[in-house]
C-alpha cells in the first residue's frame, strides 16, 4: 500500500493554498499568461502580461505550470470558441477509435458524416490531445504504441513505442506525460513529445484508468477500475501519496472530473451507478450520489456551469448542476444505447458521445437533451475526440483543457 496523506492541520492547508492562488490570480490580466515553457505554448501572446511576484506564483503552483485565468474556476479558458492560436485554424472534427476494427472513424460533425477511416494499432482506446494541442495521440492499447495524427491535415504518422497505453494524461507544466499503464500496473512518466521513459511509478492497485489534476497541478487523482481503489500522486515527486478503498462492493470507478472551484471531485463509478463525491485536498473517504445505470463518463459544460455524465448501463446523460450539486436533468437516447466517453463541441452545443456497444456515435443538444444523430462507426467506439476545442492546453484524456 501506498502512504497515505496526512490529516493534520487539513483546514490551514486548504485555506493557504486557496489564498495564494487568489493572489496569483488577481496578478493576471484576463488574457492570461505561459508558464516555465512560454506564453505561446500556452495559447497566450507573447505580449501577455505576468504576475506580479513570481516568486509567490512559484510557491502556490505546480513549477512551470501556466497561472489559472480565474482562481474560482479552473475552466474559466474553456468558453465558447475560445480557440487558441495553434489550433484556430484546425479543421472540426471527431476522432473516434474503435477498439474493435483497429481504426478511428473521423466524423464531420456539419453533415454527421463519417468522412475518413484511419487503420492505427491494435486496440485503440483513447484519442489524446498532446500538451501544446498540436498533436492527437491514439491509444493503441494492446499493440503497445502511440499513432500520432497531425488535426491540422488529419494525416496519421509513425507510430511511437509504448508499452501499454491505456490512457495519457499530461502534467500542468507540460513536463511529462503520464501513461496510465493499466495491465503493467504502472503509471509511467515519459517525455510529452518523444515519449521516452523518465520515471516508472509502480502501483498496487489494478487497472489504472483515469485521472484529473488539482487547481495548482501540484496532485492528482486516478481511478483504479479492476480493484475499486482511488490514488492521489504527487505530481512534482512523481510519488503515491495517498490510495484508498472504495466503500462498495464491487466498485468499478471510471472517469474523474473537479468541479469548476476545484473543492470538489467527482468519480464515475459504472457498478456503483453513480458518482463518488470526494475532498481532494483531504482524501477522505467519499459519498455516492447516484445517477443512473453504468455511470461512466463526465463532461463539463462550456459555461462551467453544469457536468454532463453519461451513464452506458442505460443509455442516458444526467446533468449535475455545480452550483446547488444536484442533478437537475436526465436525457434518455431513443431507441436506448451505450453513451460512453467523448466530449463537448467547441461552441457548447453539442456533446458527443461514443455508444460503446452499439458501433455508434450520438450527437446530442446540450440545450434541450435532444438526440440530433446516431452515427454507425466501427466496433467497440470508446474515448473520442471532438477537435479542436476551446483551452490553452492540453491535460490529456479525450480533452480536459485549462
Amino acid at each position: 500500500m501506498a502512504d497515505r496523506t496526512p490529516t493534520h492541520d487539513r483546514k490551514r492547508a486548504r485555506t493557504g493554498r486557496r489564498a495564494a492562488l487568489l493572489a496569483v490570480a488577481c496578478a493576471l490580466t484576463a488574457a492570461g499568461c505561459g508558464g516555465g515553457s512560454g506564453p505561446e505554448a500556452a495559447g497566450g501572446s507573447p505580449g501577455a502580461s505576468t504576475p506580479a511576484s513570481p516568486a509567490q506564483a512559484a510557491k502556490s503552483l505546480l513549477p512551470g505550470m501556466p497561472p489559472p485565468l480565474d482562481e474560482h474556476d479552473v475552466y474559466a479558458a474553456d468558453r465558447p470558441n475560445k480557440l487558441a492560436p495553434q489550433v484556430r485554424n484546425f479543421p472540426s472534427r471527431v476522432y473516434v477509435p474503435n477498439t474493435g476494427s483497429d481504426t478511428v472513424s473521423v466524423i464531420d460533425p456539419k453533415t454527421y458524416k463519417v468522412i475518413e477511416t484511419i487503420p492505427v494499432g491494435v486496440q485503440p482506446q483513447h484519442v489524446v490531445p498532446s500538451w501544446d494541442m498540436k498533436t492527437l495521440w491514439v491509444n493503441n492499447n494492446r499493440g503497445h504504441d502511440l499513432t500520432p495524427i497531425d488535426p491540422a491535415t488529419g494525416r496519421s504518422g509513425q507510430a511511437v513505442d509504448v508499452h501499454d497505453p491505456y490512457n495519457l494524461y499530461f502534467t500542468p507544466n507540460g513536463k511529462y506525460a503520464v501513461v496510465m499503464a493499466s495491465m503493467d500496473k504502472e503509471l509511467v512518466f515519459r517525455d510529452p513529445k518523444s515519449m521516452e521513459v523518465r520515471k516508472t511509478v509502480p502501483v498496487s492497485c489494478a487497472g489504472v484508468n483515469h485521472a484529473d489534476f488539482s487547481v495548482d497541478g501540484k496532485y492528482f487523482i486516478v481511478s483504479c477500475e479492476f480493484s475499486g481503489e482511488l490514488l492521489k500522486v504527487d505530481t512534482e515527486r512523481m510519488k503515491v501519496v495517498g490510495q484508498q478503498k472504495l466503500p462498495f462492493r464491487g466498485a468499478m470507478p471510471q472517469d474523474v472530473k473537479m468541479s469548476p472551484d476545484g473543492r470538489t471531485w467527482y468519480v464515475a463509478d459504472m457498478m456503483a451507478d453513480g458518482m463518488w463525491v470526494l475532498d481532494g485536498d483531504t482524501f477522505e473517504q467519499p459519498k455516492l450520489m447516484p445517477t443512473g445505470k453504468g455511470t461512466h463518463g463526465l463532461y463539463v459544460s462550456r459555461d462551467s456551469k453544469k457536468m454532463y455524465i453519461s451513464n452506458r448501463g442505460e443509455g442516458s446523460v444526467s446533468l449535475l448542476d455545480f452550483k446547488s450539486g444536484k442533478l437537475v436533468d436526465k436525457w434518455h437516447i431513443p431507441g436506448g444505447g451505450s453513451p460512453d466517453m467523448g466530449g463537448v463541441s467547441a461552441d457548447g452545443n453539442v456533446l458527443w458521445l461514443s455508444g460503446r456497444y452499439n458501433s455508434e456515435v450520438y450527437a446530442m443538444d446540450t440545450r434541450t437533451g435532444k438526440t440530433l444523430a446516431k452515427i454507425p462507426v466501427g466496433e467497440g467506439p470508446h474515448g473520442l475526440a471532438v477537435y479542436p476545442q476551446p483551452g490553452r492546453y492540453s491535460l490529456g484524456h479525450t480533452g480536459i483543457f485549462r
